[in-house]
């Protein structure tokens, strides 16, 4: 779907939202799935954390990756986009390692090491549709998405968990 925009320079096409088989769709899939991932732990962590602060992040998690989620929604419904249903294998094989150690004290450190790994992998997606987007919508919920998945990484790097 393009959009066409007379500039004073001429003609030009201006992309009005992801296309399918674009890497802005790419985008759009994999943050789709990100989204799922970081809803699903933040779930996990509200249900089995010890500490109140991890707990405490996971609601974060799931308040702020649904609304990411609902974005990411939108562009892809707008662009013609399918979204898988679920998280990658990956990060359900990392979702089930930290569910093995729910119940022990060693939940919440791997909990948080999940996360650090989960966002820190999520900022470089964003940078990389900032940087090589075509797409102007896609690109700019990457912008809008970099500062909340960024305070996400500050709120668990380190294996500390930091809920301000």
């Amino acid at each position: 779907m393009l959009a066409v925009v007379l500039t004073s320079a001429g003609l030009s096409a201006v992309a009005a939202a992801p296309s399918p088989g674009s890497t802005d769709a790419q985008y759009v899939r994999t943050a789709h799935q990100g989204n799922l991932a970081e809803i699903a732990a933040g779930q996990d962590a509200q249900k089995n954390a010890e500490d109140t602060c991890v707990k405490d992040v996971g609601a974060a998690l799931v308040r702020d990756h649904t609304d990411l989620d609902a974005t990411i929604s939108r562009l892809a419904e707008k662009g013609g986009v399918s979204l898988p249903d679920t998280m990658t294998q990956e990060q359900q094989t990392a979702l089930d390692n930290v569910k093995a150690t729910a119940g022990s004290p060693a939940y919440d450190a791997a909990w948080l090491t999940a996360q650090e790994d989960a966002h820190t992998k999520t900022l470089a997606l964003i940078d990389h549709q900032i940087s090589q987007g075509t797409d102007t919508e896609t690109t700019d919920a990457a912008k809008k998405a970099r500062p909340v998945v960024a305070k996400h990484l500050d709120m668990v790097r380190g294996g500390t968990c930091n809920a301000t």
